[in-house]
């Protein structure tokens, strides 16, 4: 690791700065990768601009899941739950009430924050774990994809079409066609969450999270409080996922049962933590870019493949085979993930 020498007066000795911290390290990285992403949607296409407004809102999503079930062990299977709150009371209050989406988001992490703590509080209280509390989460989101499906409050199936304005504006989250801005916001957001994660982690409730995820009898045994750390974790988790779901709304400007509570959505969240690695602060990144690459890579095949590829042409769900190949070679290969792997062979 290396570290500063400070020069003092002549015939002192030199004193050595002592090295940054790892979440002051990992904060200065992630500085770093933002500033090197902000002039991306003046230089890629208007295509590749969308998948990059794609890749970040995969990224928001995966941190998200992250937090829970990689940090706190409390792998889920319904993620999508959060998500389509933050879409659905978002594009409900400004449909309705015609409330700026800024505010419809903090509304949505909140309703978001208290379903996770409601299913938590029960699904902890009655101890299930593993496969059970992964399959209570799963319900939960199929559940309220019924209710929103069924109930005229939320439009029933047909869902909420955001409404467009004349004019550009920041505080409507409107923009124009292919306008970098959309990319700008998605990436203050997801640079934010992926902050939030390394404060997180290396705060004392994030100790406390990990060492409950890594042994809760003998977290418990020493007096840690942990129904609450458990509780705040998937808040957190759920709130940032939230994030993400209002933000899809506004981006595409429609949002029906299917795309904001579908199993599909919950799968968009584990695959890019699956790749990148388990419970890591960059495993979210890593497995974002590639998940959402992989997804413009295979929709260009199918739309216009190669002469020996011609069979491809006009088939659906190339890209789900190619998630489930990606997906059996990382967890024969890497076990642990990309970023996990590398971590993991470079402390040998």
């Amino acid at each position: 690791m290396s570290t500063i020498t400070i020069a003092g007066p002549a015939g002192a000795e030199k004193v050595k700065a002592p090295p940054l911290r790892p979440q002051n390290r990992q904060l200065a990285i992630l500085a770093v990768l933002v500033l090197v992403a902000i002039p991306l949607p003046l230089i890629l296409p208007p295509a590749q601009g969308a998948v990059a407004v794609r890749i970040l809102i995969f990224l928001l999503m995966a941190v998200g899941w992250n937090i829970m079930s990689g940090f706190g062990g409390m792998f889920s299977f319904g993620h999508a739950a959060y998500f389509g709150l933050g879409a659905y009371t978002s594009a409900y209050l400004l449909v309705k009430h015609n409330v700026s989406p800024w505010i419809g988001m903090v509304a949505g992490m909140a309703v978001a924050a208290a379903a996770a703590v409601l299913i938590g509080y029960f699904s902890f209280r009655y101890k299930l774990q593993g496969a059970y509390f992964a399959l209570a989460t799963f319900a939960f989101a199929e559940m309220l994809r019924l209710i929103v499906t069924s109930s005229a409050f939320a439009n029933k199936a047909v869902g909420f079409t955001v409404p467009l304005i004349p004019d550009s504006s920041l505080w409507m989250l409107q923009f124009e066609a292919d306008s970098p801005a959309y990319f700008w916001v998605a990436l203050v957001l997801a640079g934010a969450a992926v902050a939030i994660s390394i404060v997180f982690l290396h705060s004392r409730a994030g100790k406390y999270v990990t060492a409950i995820r890594d042994d809760e009898l003998a977290a418990a045994s020493l007096g840690t409080p942990v129904m609450r750390h458990k509780l705040m974790t998937v808040a957190l988790s759920a709130a940032i996922t939230a994030v993400a779901g209002a933000f899809y709304t506004q981006y595409y400007l429609f949002v029906n049962p299917e795309l904001g509570f579908g199993s599909a959505v919950s799968i968009q969240a584990i695959v890019p933590v699956v790749i990148g690695g388990i419970g890591t602060i960059w495993g979210p990144v890593v497995g974002a870019i590639i998940v959402g690459s992989l997804t413009d890579v295979t929709a260009t095949l199918l739309r216009t493949p190669p002469e020996f590829l011609g069979f491809l042409q006009g088939r659906s769900g190339l890209d789900v085979v190619l998630y489930a190949v990606l997906l059996i070679l990382i967890v024969r290969l890497l076990p642990k993930g990309i970023v996990g792997t590398i971590a993991a062979r470079w402390r040998r």
